[in-house]
């Protein structure tokens, strides 16, 4: 039997998962056999395999600061208005990522990011390595329009895992997860339909027949994940932690103060979960 951690992932709304994470560290919870993030979830993830408290929000309050990394002059470019590159110096240099521990904690644990295979519209679930972890969690996160829309690793062509497995759930209990704890940063039981983003990229990708499907279907994908975790399942528990009371950060809307809130609130809901779990 064994229990996994799937996180979503939410743009700047990752700063509520930070804190779940931070309090998770600080509580010293970590019984999971298996972590899955996705974009937003790969960070958070990693620096909690890490053991490094307080890292991801600092990583965030620098990006949502540094103005290379977002310039609505870049909006029509290649790179897009988001430089998700920036992310490399972040982990490299600013607020450094500790690959040793990070390596060492997979001695005895699974983690796997998910981005989506740009050439097939499937997603590909890696298990990082020291050369390329990195990488890796830069492809989970790398949005079309948005950032540079591309990120190549292992001879992949890859984007942002949440357009193909927004919440792996699924996949996570196929690889023999009995338990699963899921970090949301969306409300609960919500369901979506077509955004505007999604729609204009399945028209600018109109000649591309796997890329259309993939923005025509993306809340479609985020809608049956919603239905895998309400349903009832044979010797399969599924608990959720969300932002009951919503959250100040949007994907793309964030200020420093801001993600400070839903950072102290994300510290909230880690610590009353681990409670519950003792109790």
């Amino acid at each position: 039997m064994k229990k996994a951690l799937v996180v979503q992932g939410g743009g700047f709304r990752t700063g509520y998962t930070a804190g779940i994470l931070d309090a998770f560290m600080l509580l010293d919870y970590n019984p999971f056999d298996i972590i899955v993030g996705v974009s937003g979830g790969a960070i958070a993830s990693s620096y909690y395999l890490s053991g490094q408290y307080g890292c991801c929000v600092e990583a965030m309050k620098h990006l949502a600061e540094d103005p290379e990394f977002v310039r609505l002059s870049r909006m029509m470019s290649s790179e897009g208005y988001m430089n998700i590159d920036q992310l490399r110096i972040v982990a490299e240099e600013i607020i450094p990522f500790d690959l040793d521990i990070g390596m060492n904690a997979l001695k005895d644990k699974e983690a796997y990011f998910v981005a989506m295979n740009r050439q097939t519209g499937k997603s590909e679930y890696l298990a990082p390595q020291k050369k390329d972890w990195i990488d890796i969690v830069i492809a989970s996160s790398t949005m079309p329009f948005v950032t540079k829309g591309v990120q190549k690793v292992r001879n992949l062509e890859l984007m942002d895992g949440g357009w193909s497995d927004p919440i792996p759930v699924k996949w996570t209990a196929n690889q023999g997860a009995s338990e699963i704890v899921v970090i949301r940063t969306a409300a609960k039981d919500l369901k979506v339909a077509q955004s505007w983003p999604d729609y204009l990229g399945s028209v600018y990708f109109r000649n591309n027949p796997i890329l259309h499907d993939c923005f025509a279907h993306n809340h479609l994908a985020y809608n049956r994940s919603i239905d895998f975790m309400n349903a009832e399942h044979d010797n399969l528990s599924i608990q959720q932690i969300w932002p009951e009371e919503g959250l100040k950060c949007s994907t793309h809307n964030y200020s420093v103060p801001d993600i400070i809130t839903d950072y102290r609130y994300g510290m909230h809901c880690g610590i009353d979960f681990v409670r519950k779990q003792s109790l």
